[in-house]
């Protein structure tokens, strides 16, 4: 069922511009990660109303890992659409983000991968398939959490961002540090405050986002995004 509904998705997107007869209009933007990033639950819907004239499919899916993404299919899915061609043969211009890390810490059977051995190797996977394509990719570290112990804010998720860092270092491929913009933020905000980005009551946790955290780090997504790929402004709306 879950990979029928992603096929609908795909699908329904990517035919409109065929029902018309032409090619498709403007870039399109395809976000791949876990449930921070994920509809309902983090910031990659917000992210897409940020743009006009340009097709943003999110397709990250929550509780997923680098590994277990594409263990799933769901990777394959996406492949599916990279390699896709339009009418008249044309293929249209696709930038890739890709954000995992959550999922890959311990303690998570079936989904956390090893850091030392594995993480960076499935994103350079990811990084490989995607290029070879002939799309963009961008790779984002993980987005903080937000629980704060005796008034400061651990970074667990460093040494994933970390990692993230050094395979866009050593493919040539831009990072996005959310990471660090979003534990900044969080960590001058203070607790009270960050609660606020959070999905509200009976689903409150201080991982997943609400439409005010949602708002937050997808601007602060499209910032970085538009200083690595400033042909997008003309794309970009003022407020999701």
């Amino acid at each position: 069922m879950r990979r029928l509904a992603l096929a609908c998705v795909l699908v329904s997107v990517a035919g409109v511009s065929a029902a018309q007869g032409q090619p498709p209009v403007g870039p399109r933007l395809i976000l791949v990660g876990d449930s921070t990033m994920a509809p309902r639950s983090g910031y990659g819907n917000a992210l897409c109303a940020r743009f006009q004239q340009v097709a943003c499919l999110n397709l990250a899916r929550g509780g997923r890992s680098s590994s277990s993404y594409r263990a799933e299919g769901l990777w394959g899915s996406v492949l599916a659409l990279l390699n896709e061609r339009g009418p008249g043969d044309v293929r249209q211009q696709t930038l890739v983000l890709i954000q995992f890390g959550h999922n890959d810490q311990p303690g998570k059977p079936g989904r956390s991968t090893d850091l030392a051995t594995e993480f960076g190797p499935n994103l350079a996977g990811y990084v490989k398939d995607v290029k070879a394509a002939g799309a963009d990719v961008v790779l984002v570290t993980p987005l903080t959490r937000r629980s704060f112990k005796a008034g400061e804010l651990p970074n667990d998720l460093r040494p994933w961002a970390e990692a993230t860092l050094r395979v866009g270092a050593e493919l040539g491929v831009p990072v996005l540090d959310l990471n660090a913009t979003s534990h900044a933020a969080v960590a001058a905000m203070g607790q009270d405050a960050a609660d606020t980005l959070a999905e509200a009551p009976p689903r409150f946790d201080r991982t997943h986002l609400g439409p005010k955290g949602a708002a937050v780090f997808s601007e602060q997504v499209m910032t970085a995004l538009l200083a690595l790929k400033p042909e997008l402004a003309g794309a970009r709306t003022l407020a999701p």
